[in-house]
């Protein structure tokens, strides 16, 4: 079986195609604008058989035309392919808008044309929530409006592969709600690589620890939560990708069309003040760092109710918060050749 992984050379994409190349064939579409080809050389180097590669442009139809035509036996596809900050979403909603949801369009375009199964996991966020009413957050909570111009893409491509599936009955589709990814790959050749400054907490916790960036900025200690900081739900990398794998096969075993959704994290919550005495504890080194204002976009808290996924998917997360935090040192340590 042939899957196609869009965007997997990134983050999370790269530690899903290691997952799926212990049992599937793997083709990797990316175009490179939010992670580097050295990506695939180390993703290569740790896979279970090797991963192909084809640089595209999700945007342009003509490029995803041809990537259907010369991989035409795709039963498989998750779809991780997006602009995802939510800072940088506020400041540039159009780039958002047209990235986002076009590069889904394109591909569900070319599966609308085919008279073949497809298997379809859409990579969505806990961020359709928006602020929750409830926790921890059940699939059932309603799906308010998006604190970002991200968040809202991410409810609109949900919405638009729902209607699809129900108009294409080949085609079978999920909607993994994540929550916060962290940590890397247990051999510490893959991990969080942001090009420019991290707009995530933990790989800038990593360079600033490593002297690659100044001091961290906690955004906003006067949330609603114990300690004044934003309380998140963080998943290790390498649980997320399994639930990829799991997601995937629940879908191969259906005999008619689908579209479901579900979260994917540890079902536990932590604030970012508990994060870094955390990684100091794992880790043994100290984070320096200052209070700012708080940055638009985010909410209190969000962590997630995650018993569907545990009863429907047979899935459940592995690995320890102090773990998935080592894990990340380890791999910013190699990265950085610090000894």
């Amino acid at each position: 079986m042939k899957v196609l992984v869009t965007g997997g050379l990134g983050y999370i994409g790269s530690h899903t195609c290691v997952e799926l190349s212990k049992k599937y064939s793997v083709v990797i579409a990316d175009n490179l604008i939010n992670s580097k080809i050295e990506v695939l050389e180390r993703l290569n180097s740790i896979a279970h058989s090797k991963v192909i590669f084809e640089k595209i442009d999700l945007r342009n139809k003509k490029e995803v035309a041809f990537l259907f035509e010369k991989h035409g036996d795709i039963s498989g596809i998750i779809h991780f392919a997006a602009l995802k900050a939510v800072g940088e979403s506020v400041e540039k909603p159009l780039l958002y808008y047209e990235n986002n949801i076009n590069s889904l369009l394109n591909i569900l375009e070319q599966v609308q044309q085919r008279n073949s199964k497809i298997n379809f996991i859409f990579s969505s966020s806990c961020t359709v929530y928006g602020q929750p009413i409830k926790l921890p957050i059940t699939e059932e909570e309603p799906v308010k409006k998006a604190f970002s111009p991200y968040g809202e893409t991410k409810q609109i491509c949900e919405n638009i592969l729902s209607a699809s599936s129900k108009l294409n009955k080949y085609l079978r589709s999920i909607s993994l709600r994540y929550f916060n990814p962290i940590g890397a790959h247990e051999s510490a050749m893959i991990g969080e690589l942001p090009l420019g400054k991290p707009q995530n907490l933990i790989p800038y916790i990593t360079q600033s620890v490593a002297g690659v960036r100044e001091k961290l900025t906690i955004f906003g200690d006067d949330y609603d939560t114990p300690d004044g900081t934003c309380i998140r739900d963080y998943i290790h990398v390498t649980d997320l990708a399994d639930a990829h794998i799991k997601a995937l096969e629940y879908l191969i075993e259906k005999e008619f069309s689908t579209n479901e959704v579900f979260n994917i994290g540890t079902g536990k919550g932590t604030s970012v003040l508990e994060i870094i005495n955390a990684f100091e504890s794992s880790t043994g080194k100290k984070i320096s760092y200052k209070i700012g204002k708080r940055r638009k976009g985010d909410v209190d808290a969000t962590y997630a109710d995650n018993k569907k996924a545990l009863k429907s998917l047979s899935w459940s997360p592995k690995y320890s918060l102090e773990q998935a935090l080592e894990s990340a040192w380890n791999w910013e340590k190699n990265y950085r050749k610090i000894k």
